[in-house]
């Protein structure tokens, strides 16, 4: 059986069964979709691969202390940046 690293809402990993739903930076502390074109951008140039952490849901991310990525997850990174 196939197994995922993924960030729990303590921000710490754990195995789990299913696929992560979004990824996510833990240098920037950013998270988005998996088709993100920021994300797969960096990621083809060879960057951000070393930093790559994924989530199974957005309250995970954000209870993590992550935030929405600016690109791929505009209206959820307008109201983070209204509120912060």
């Amino acid at each position: 059986m196939k197994t995922y690293k993924l960030i729990g809402k303590d921000g710490k990993p754990y195995i789990s069964t299913t696929p992560g739903q979004l990824g996510g930076n833990r240098k920037l502390k950013i998270y988005g979709r998996l088709d993100c074109p920021s994300a797969l951008r960096h990621i083809a140039n060879g960057h951000y691969v070393q930093h790559r952490v994924f989530f199974a849901t957005e309250e995970d991310a954000i209870a993590a202390g992550y935030r929405p990525c600016g690109i791929c997850m505009r209206a959820a990174y307008r109201q983070w940046k209204t509120n912060h």
